[in-house]
């Protein structure tokens, strides 16, 4: 998704050092190896264990240019310190989940297929959106649809929830959602943000974005750029958020005679508005009609 645009944003060169620190199908990890021959390097990492091994084997034509970790973004610095990635010439988040993860319907991340109540990047993960469907009181599950997924409807969409538990499969759980709805809709699906808030938590993913982000920008060289891609508001506002304050001198409250925070910039943002798909790639993929592509540079 937004392949040109990442690699423009990116800007790889030979000899350059980029870590992908969301796999996924190794499309961009890909484009960024090609653009950064005959020498550059590239540390990947992935959540998921069957899309770590995916990427491997596509990437493996790169030999010892690149290397494919399982781990969770939110263990960059970790992971990078182990792989000898240190001030580094750009990093790739590309946040949300695959296609391959939500065409497999025994992942639970679709709700137009049915399957069981997973939603885990990493299935060694203790926590399923079973488990939250069903243990969680009515009310924590309703902060979680609301808070997670911006539902308007919680309480009733967590109401027909519980009257209806235990639920086992994605079909179940958007029969629930439909019956709090009273059956009529439009736009969007009403299931959407449901499944959405209940796959941020149980993989916690604004969590993860708020750990991997100062690591990301210490892992920066000097020049070097990270570039993110979002899929809904909550994490955007992550990012911008982050992105604000790292381009900032000081932090002191408006007014303040003089500075005592000490903050001085670390980033400088290239792009005053986030990128957004093109139309053809929307209508080739209508994911991606929600992305939108922030950048910024090491000072």
């Amino acid at each position: 998704m937004l392949l040109n645009e990442v690699i423009a944003a990116l800007a790889p060169r030979p000899g350059g050092s980029y870590i992908d620190a969301t796999l996924g199908g190794g499309g961009h990890a890909e484009a960024l190896l090609r653009a950064s021959a005959p020498n550059g390097r590239l540390l990947g990492l992935d959540a998921d264990p069957s899309a770590t091994e995916r990427a491997r084997a596509r990437l493996a034509m790169f030999g010892d240019r690149c290397r494919c970790v399982h781990a969770n973004f939110d263990n960059l610095a970790q992971v990078a310190e182990a792989h000898g990635f240190r001030a580094v010439n750009g990093i790739l988040l590309d946040l949300g989940f695959s296609s391959d993860q939500l065409a497999d319907p025994s992942r639970g991340f679709s709700f137009q297929a049915e399957g069981p109540l997973d939603m885990r990047f990493n299935p060694a993960n203790p926590t399923t959106a079973a488990q939250l469907v069903n243990e969680l009181p009515r009310r924590e599950l309703a902060e979680i649809l609301f808070r997670y997924g911006e539902e308007h409807r919680a309480w009733p969409i967590a109401q027909s929830i519980v009257v209806r538990r235990p639920l086992r499969t994605t079909t179940e759980l958007v029969e629930a959602v439909l019956a709090a709805m009273g059956g009529r809709w439009r736009g969007i699906h009403p299931a959407t943000r449901t499944f959405q808030a209940l796959r941020i938590a149980v993989n916690d993913e604004l969590g993860m974005l708020e750990r991997a982000l100062p690591q990301a920008l210490n892992l920066l060289g000097p020049g070097g750029r990270l570039a993110i891609i979002t899929f809904h508001s909550l994490e955007d506002r992550i990012v911008k958020d982050f992105m604000r304050r790292e381009a900032q001198n000081c932090l002191c409250p408006p007014g303040a005679p003089t500075c005592v925070c000490g903050h001085r910039a670390t980033l400088r943002i290239l792009t005053r508005k986030p990128i957004t798909p093109k139309a053809d790639e929307v209508a080739a993929n209508p994911r991606a009609r929600s992305a939108k592509l922030r950048v910024a540079e090491r000072i």
